[in-house]
């Protein structure tokens, strides 16, 4: 696959987690906005597009160039939330911008040990939702496992390190620690994932 078509891949992946996360900020009902989250990273999958969470714990056993396409998928899912969330300052919805800066402050409010260990889980769920959606033969049970998976990271606040973007775009909240932050989440949604990975291989052997 061609590098263009890589970015391309994971920008569209940004931008409906983007779309997803205005989506829940825009509903009152939380439990409702989680589920409806779900369908950025139904679109994910379904697609075929390239989202950092559901690439990084398939990183073992290594091959020659994923961590580039790892970095890049990344880079990618930043400029697609980025312009979801900088064109959606423009819609006038206050009230979500404002809820948006409110979420981004509180989650720099844990300590960088805390924040990790949430981010951990978060790549969990993620691999659990991505790879169930591979191997689950119905087409329902591959649509629940999706929807469950991002209901429960969503609900006990793990942290998504692409989806928190959002919250720093729309908010306008992006500082130093914002970055340092985002860091941790990339390292603890690769930790999480990876390490389902690893399990489930060594169990089919």
């Amino acid at each position: 696959m061609t590098k263009e078509r890589i970015l391309l891949k994971a920008i569209m992946a940004g931008v409906f987690i983007g779309i997803a996360g205005l989506i829940y900020l825009s509903v009152e009902n939380k439990v409702l906005g989680a589920v409806l989250f779900s369908f950025g990273l139904l679109m994910v999958v379904s697609k075929g597009y390239y989202l950092y969470t559901g690439k990084v714990g398939y990183l073992i056993p290594y091959e020659k160039g994923y961590v580039w396409l790892l970095v890049k998928t990344f880079f990618g899912n930043l400029l697609g939330i980025a312009v979801v969330g900088l064109l959606f300052k423009f819609s006038g919805k206050v009230d979500i911008i404002e809820q948006a800066a409110q979420i981004g402050e509180l989650k720099l409010s844990s300590t960088w040990y805390q924040t990790l260990i949430l981010a951990i889980f978060c790549g969990m769920m993620m691999y659990v939702g991505v790879q169930g959606f591979k191997v689950m033969k119905l087409d329902l049970m591959k649509v629940l496992v999706v929807i469950f998976a991002v209901v429960i990271f969503i609900l006990a606040k793990f942290e998504h390190s692409v989806a928190n973007l959002l919250y720093f775009f729309v908010g306008g909240s992006w500082s130093i620690k914002a970055v340092i932050y985002t860091l941790i989440w990339v390292i603890g949604n690769g930790i999480g994932a990876i390490i389902l990975n690893i399990v489930e291989v060594k169990l089919k052997d």
